[in-house]
Formats: structure tokens, C-alpha cells, sequence
């Protein structure tokens, strides 16, 4: 595994990140890589599923970049907002926002038309009890949307959950592995895929499958899981040892980025680290910044869920933000009480239920 510090030159970042709205323009700082992706846009954005963790910057983000490249269109953000208040933060930065209930076939025919589409509907936490929620907003929603904008190019985030537990020496999973999902919200995603490249071989939809893991920012992530726990004086389980983390602003510029990539069949792309991360090493270097012991339990498995991302760095280049800096940045948070969405990850799953 690579330690924390075995990482390239990488762009200067700010020492520390001083709060939310730092935070967000940050997470929302347009990449060359997306910036030069962008340029192949044709017509408005529309974000379905929006209001999740990660809409409301990917779609800041893109609103930024097409106001750099001087591009006439827009970016309409689609959602149920069940809570009414996420609909102003995003109108302010220039998102066009829209109350939809994806589920209804009807609505979403109202939807505005476009060309270029980013898919971020679903659903993992709270799957056991309510698994049939969980295969409809996974699996039917996709056809309802692919129905909607078949002519469309369409960025489908996924998860690399759809791969098995993978030896943790092996690298990772790669794009052209066989999908082996664990648990009914791993199976109800790789359902998601099939729907989609299902219309993509059938009715011509252009199409790039996101399998993404995991994204991190200061309020949520394994990264964030980790500290929160060594802060506390909790036990950190290393039964799974390793994982792949992302920044979330390098995962939302690689989104962006893969509608450059849609394809019949399906283009897919593994959206993550280049590194293995060692969950006791992260620990553990968390535990030297609080100036503290970390209570590690369990031993490691040979096996985690984990990706390779050799593809997506070959693409887009390497990561803008180190694994040191994020955990850097962490620590600092964390330390300072800044705010959470308390929205564990439960990566240390690993039975697959959620």
C-alpha cells in the first residue's frame, strides 16, 4: 500500500479550509481537464438528482466553467427538494432550479429538453427494510430517465460496489473485471448500469457509467469517519483494511469531464484514488495530529472494496488533491468542530447491507 506521504507535486491548496463557503468554492473550482472537456458542450445541463452530497457542487462547478469558456447555456439542477431550503444556495450560485418527482413519468416529461445529461439519482442508506425503494429509484428510474433522453449523452453515476471484495495487494478492480456485487444495494446498481446500457444497445443512448469510490470532503467520507473516530477516542475497525478515496471536487470535475466519453455501448470509468489506502495508517496519522492514541480493533482482511483508477488518471490526470492534504485539511476540521452531515459511510461494511 502507499503511505499518506508517497505522493507527487501536486498544486498549492490553502493550509487550512476556514469554513462552508470555502469549503464549497473549493469543491466547486473548475479542473483544465473539465475545462477543456467543456468546450464539447452543446446545448443546457440538466442534473438530475441534484440535491444529493455531491449535485449541489458538481453543478456549481459547472455553472463556473461554462461561465469561463464563455459558453450560452445553462445548468438546471432536478430534484424532489424535500427540504425546500436546498433550492436557495444553488439558485444563488446560478443554478436553475426544478421540483420534480423523477419517479413520475409525466413530470419528468416536462422536464426541460437537453443534449448533455448528468444522472446522480439513488439510493444506498436505509436499503435494508425497504429494498423495493431502493430497486426503484436504482433500476426503474434510470429506464424512466433513458426513456426521457435517449438522445442524450448521459453520465450515469454507479459505485464500485458493483466488483467484489478484491485482494487488498491486487491494485484494485479494473473496468473490464466481472461485476460480482455483494448485498441488494450493490445488485439494485449494477441493475442501474444494465437498464442503462440496455437503452444504450437498444434505443442508441450515449452513455458513461460512473463507478465511483469514495468521494471525500470535510463533512463526510471515509476519510472524515475515520478522524471523527480517532478524535473521539473510539475504535476505528480495520476488518476492512484498505480503501480508494477521492476529493470530491476531482470527482465532480471527472464527471463533468466523462460526458467527453459517452459511448454506444456504454463507456465505463472507475472514479477514484490512485492509492490503497491503509485504514490503520490513516488512523494512525490521524491520531499523531490530535497528539492522541488511536484505538484500532479487528484485523485487517485480505480482501476490500476496492478499484484501480490507472484509466480515469490517464484521461484526466492525476488527482488535484493529495491524500495528505485531505487528511491535513481533516484533522484540522475536525479538530476545530467545524460542521458534519453526520452521514457515516459504513465503509467497514462488508456484508453489503446498508
Amino acid at each position: 500500500m502507499h503511505s499518506i506521504s508517497s505522493m507527487t507535486h501536486l498544486p498549492a491548496w490553502p493550509a487550512v479550509i476556514a469554513d462552508v463557503a470555502q469549503l464549497e468554492e473549493l469543491l466547486s473550482r473548475p479542473t483544465p481537464a473539465l475545462l477543456a472537456s467543456m468546450q464539447t458542450l452543446d446545448s443546457d445541463l440538466v442534473v438530475l438528482g441534484v440535491s444529493g452530497k455531491m449535485g449541489p457542487t458538481l453543478a456549481r462547478m459547472a455553472v463556473r466553467a461554462i461561465a469561463e469558456l464563455g459558453l450560452p447555456y445553462k445548468v438546471y439542477g432536478v430534484a424532489r427538494f424535500s427540504q425546500p431550503a436546498g433550492r436557495e444556495p444553488l439558485e444563488a450560485v446560478g443554478v436553475h432550479t426544478i421540483t420534480c418527482d423523477l419517479l413520475d413519468r409525466a413530470a419528468l416529461a416536462q422536464l426541460p429538453d437537453s443534449r448533455n445529461v448528468i444522472f446522480m439519482a439513488g439510493q444506498k442508506f436505509g436499503t435494508t427494510g425497504a429494498q423495493h425503494m431502493t430497486w426503484g429509484i436504482n433500476t426503474y428510474l434510470p429506464a424512466l430517465a433513458a426513456e426521457r433522453y435517449a438522445g442524450a449523452r448521459l453520465v450515469a453515476f454507479s459505485t464500485g460496489n458493483v466488483y467484489p471484495l478484491m485482494p487488498v495487494v491486487s491494485g484494485g478492480a479494473r473496468e473490464g473485471d466481472e461485476p460480482n456485487p455483494v448485498g441488494e444495494y450493490a445488485a439494485s446498481c449494477l441493475g442501474r448500469e444494465r437498464i442503462f446500457e440496455y437503452f444504450s444497445r437498444t434505443q442508441g443512448l450515449r452513455c458513461a457509467i460512473m463507478r465511483l469510490n469514495y468521494a471525500v470532503e470535510m463533512r463526510y467520507g471515509v476519510l472524515v469517519d475515520i478522524a471523527t473516530k480517532v478524535y473521539k477516542r473510539q475504535p476505528v475497525d480495520v476488518s476492512m483494511g484498505a480503501a480508494n478515496v477521492i476529493w470530491q471536487g476531482d470527482a465532480n470535475a471527472q464527471a463533468l469531464a466523462l460526458l467527453g466519453h459517452c459511448a454506444t455501448p456504454p463507456f465505463i470509468c472507475n472514479i477514484t484514488g490512485p492509492e490503497t489506502v491503509s485504514i490503520r495508517c490513516v488512523a494512525e496519522q490521524f491520531a499523531e495530529l490530535f497528539e492522541i492514541e488511536a484505538q484500532i480493533t479487528g484485523d485487517e482482511a485480505s480482501t476490500a472494496l476496492l478499484s484501480n483508477a490507472a484509466q480515469a488518471q490517464q484521461l484526466f490526470g492525476y488527482p488535484t488533491v493529495s491524500l495528505q492534504q485531505m487528511v491535513g485539511w481533516i484533522a484540522d476540521w475536525v479538530q476545530r468542530g467545524g460542521v458534519g452531515l453526520n452521514k457515516p459511510t459504513h465503509f467497514e461494511a462488508r456484508d453489503g447491507k446498508f
